[in-house]
């Protein structure tokens, strides 16, 4: 299944790696059909219960609407009763003057048989007299729109007859009828009280529709109707007056809204609809709407979403199963032709140059066989060149050895030469300039004048001269290789120098520290402070300072002379630099400082004694590793 390769890393095969691939092809697009149909077959699902709850709704308001017309139909039968029992009202209101208090009403309440209450509306709205105490001094304007309904009547002259409705004070059913005093100051009332067996006639039963609907829709689960008191009906409308706790205020909003409301409670389970029911009529001044609840349950919508689902998984499951046996043996189908080409491959990477490739079915297969027989053939044609290549090459390296090795001895012999011959020219003319410096100084000695002043240029430069010589000397020494680096008392070295050095005033105030150098270091110290002295003038203040930094010593060399400009800087320690002004020197100083101190290992450079001020002083610092 795997292999390892050359760095550790487990690599799989290619079948393992086609399998692999068509099994994360295969998977998910038989999980995406899956989850597609399945998305599908919810929504219908929902759809279909949603057009389901639709067609209950639909079917209880038109239920709800016939029951009304119904109840409308027996309602009209009351009307000529109520019509006929102004009579006495009015015969009693001519009897008593026109006069309201001088009327007797409860002797006309006892002509009309007791069974009608008779109220007088005065022109501001409010029940004046009545022979039903509750309803004493009610006053209308607080219903702004029953008030104005109720003064057209009373300014009119036509009798109304108002729908059989729940009074909400005592929850009875009464049936009212209103008719305006032929002075149209008043507007008589009057209120029939319907008895046990006129309730059971007028008051509508619902619970008939309810049950049909619940077996229509079986995720109904329970249905409440309200009237515009937000009361259900066959609940409280014949059992007594409106009570606060009995009342569903959402029932009692949407009549006010008049308006549709979808609630649904995801913890519960359950949908509830309220419908709004307009059974308004112009010609009546009660509103007989009713707001109809439905409450659904989403339980077995849910149950079969879940079934759906799972049986989704199952066939996801054993599709995904199928889908791997299959890819199998597939995979093994297809591969098998390289896996031959491969072991082809391995065998003549094993040194079998003459096994042939074999041809598979295929022709991507059978030309790249062909064309590894083809590199097979050149690779062994390449081999045999590099074999006499080599052969040439072990030919040309030996000859190249003994080359060499008589180039290294001649130059060698050159060098000790070179360097004897230098040894020789640096001694001689260190002899001559002895001479010369002797003889010249007793030339100053004896000479005055001009002739004195040439003797003593003719000084300068004979020991300029062998100034360079020693330079050289120095130079030459410093390039030899093989010196091994010992322990330097630095302290010592620069104490010696400034000892030695007079021609400027040198401030040192150090203290014992061994560095890795040789014998050469003074010379560091005699060009640092050789240089700031001649471009520094007579008047040159030079301060040697050494600090410790773990494991290296840096080392300062100021000088107080006209600085160096930043531009001169990078080159300083370059060879030949020579500085500018009369006592410029042969350029060797610096270059010799620099090679001595990457010979220790070390770093120098050069920076302003005070920082962007080139004209107020240079420091050359320089590094050397602290021996251990």
């Amino acid at each position: 299944m795997t292999a390892t390769g050359g760095g550790g890393r487990r690599r799989r095969r290619f079948g393992t790696h086609l399998l692999l691939i068509m099994i994360l092809i295969t998977l998910p697009v038989i999980g995406l059909i899956s989850v597609l149909d399945c998305r599908e077959v919810e929504e219908a699902m929902t759809a279909g219960d949603a057009l389901l709850r639709e067609q209950t709704e639909e079917s209880i308001v038109q239920s709800v609407r016939l029951v009304d017309a119904g109840l409308k139909l027996f309602d009209g039968t009351l009307d000529s009763r109520m019509a006929e029992g102004f009579g006495p009202v009015l015969a009693e209101y001519e009897r008593a003057g026109r006069d309201p208090g001088a009327m007797d009403l409860a002797r006309v309440r006892e002509e009309l048989g007791g069974e009608m209450d008779i109220y007088i509306i005065n022109e501001s709205g409010v029940i004046e007299y009545t022979t039903y105490p509750p309803d004493f001094g009610l006053d209308f304007r607080k219903f702004p729109s029953f008030y104005d309904w109720i003064t057209g009547i009373r300014l009119g002259d036509a009798f109304v007859a108002d729908r059989v409705v729940t009074e909400p004070a005592s929850g009875v059913l009464r049936k009212y009828a209103y008719l305006p005093s032929p002075d149209h100051r008043y507007l008589f009332e009057l209120g029939l009280a319907c008895n046990a067996t006129e309730a059971g006639r007028y008051a509508p039963d619902y619970r008939r529709l309810r049950e049909d609907l619940m077996r229509l829709n079986p995720a109904l689960k329970e249905v409440r109707i309200y009237d515009c008191y937000g009361r259900f009906i066959n609940v409280t409308r014949l059992e007594g007056p409106v009570v606060p706790t009995s009342v569903d205020p959402v029932a009692v909003a949407i009549f006010e809204e008049r308006e549709d409301r979808t609630m649904v409670d995801g913890a519960a389970g359950t949908i509830t609809r309220y419908i709004f029911v307009d059974l308004s009529d112009p010609g009546n001044p009660s509103d007989t709407s009713l707001v109809v609840g439905l409450i659904y349950t989403t339980a077995s919508l849910d149950a079969r979403i879940a079934e759906v689902r799972f049986s989704h998984a199952v066939i996801v499951l054993f599709a995904s199963l199928a889908a791997c046996c299959i890819a199998v043996p597939v995979s093994r189908r297809i591969t098998r032709p390289v896996q031959e080409i491969v072991d082809d491959v391995d065998r003549i990477a094993g040194g079998d140059l003459d096994h042939r490739i074999r041809v598979s079915t295929g022709t991507e297969f059978a030309r790249l066989s062909e064309s590894i027989g083809i590199m097979v053939d050149s690779l062994k044609e390449n081999i045999r060149r590099l074999r006499e290549s080599e052969e040439a090459v072990r030919q040309y390296d030996a000859r190249l050895e003994d080359l060499v090795r008589e180039r290294t001895a001649e130059l060698e012999e050159s060098g000790q030469t070179v360097n004897l011959f230098l040894d020789i020219m640096v001694h001689d003319i260190n002899n001559a300039n002895t001479i010369a410096i002797g003889y010249t100084q007793l030339l100053i000695d004896v000479l005055e004048g001009e002739r004195q002043e040439i003797a003593q240029r003719m000084l300068s430069g004979i020991e300029q001269s062998s100034s360079i010589i020693g330079r050289v000397a120095t130079l030459r020494k410093a390039r030899e290789v093989g010196a091994a680096l010992v322990r330097v008392d630095l302290d010592r070295v620069i104490r010696a120098q400034v000892a030695g050095h007079l021609a400027a005033r040198v401030r040192y105030e150090g203290r014992p520290v061994d560095v890795l150098a040789d014998d050469l270091l003074p010379e560091v110290f005699l060009n640092l402070l050789g240089n700031a002295a001649k471009f520094g003038g007579p008047d040159v203040e030079i301060t040697i300072r050494v600090e410790e930094r773990g494991e290296e010593v840096t080392v300062s060399v100021e000088d107080t002379g006209p600085g160096i400009p930043d531009a001169v800087k990078k080159g300083l320690f370059g060879r030949f630099w020579k500085g500018e002004g009369s006592p410029a020197g042969a350029g060797l100083g610096l270059y010799i400082c620099r090679t001595l101190v990457e010979r220790y290992e070390g770093r120098i450079w050069a920076e302003d004694r005070v920082k962007g001020r080139p004209e107020c002083g240079t420091v050359i610092r320089f590094t050397l590793r602290k021996a251990g």
